[in-house]
């Protein structure tokens, strides 16, 4: 087998496996697909206490950025790194879940797995920071009279 083909081999082989071989659930019905990323969005809220507190600061810099009357490019950054923000969190809390039902021990590949998975949300986190700062950051000093108008 050639080189060529062992590369294409490789580059295609995940495309064709099948999930519904390997899940004893898969949904074929796009309402119910939905339904399953609402339960889980509601299960972040209800039992992941950092995600309430982005909500809490989602809602607060989208008030904010529209009381400044931040423009639509500056709405759209705000927008873009608050999912990613979400997104990371989701993500971080489905690892631990993996990771949990893998194994009960105190596994170091295990704590790699968590931590890298946290390391994700905070790095989100500073770069919306960075990008809040930016963004909101010339328009409330010069409302409050740092900067010159």
């Amino acid at each position: 087998m050639s080189r060529a083909h062992q590369f294409l081999n490789l580059v295609t082989s995940t495309m064709k496996i099948d999930p519904d071989d390997y899940s004893p659930i898969t949904s074929t019905n796009r309402a119910n697909s939905f339904a399953y990323a609402l339960a889980g969005w509601l299960y972040m809220l209800r039992r992941q206490k950092n995600t309430r507190i982005q909500a809490v600061a989602s809602i607060g810099v989208l008030i904010l950025a529209l009381a400044l009357q931040i423009d639509a490019s500056g709405l759209a950054q705000l927008v873009i790194v608050i999912t990613i923000v979400w997104m990371a969190e989701f993500l971080n809390a489905a690892v631990e879940a993996v990771v949990n039902l893998a194994t009960a021990e105190l596994h170091p590949m295990a704590k790699v797995g968590k931590d890298v998975a946290a390391a994700a949300v905070l790095l989100g986190v500073v770069a919306s920071v960075i990008v809040g700062i930016l963004v909101l950051g010339p328009p409330v000093a010069q409302r409050l009279g740092w900067l010159n108008p």
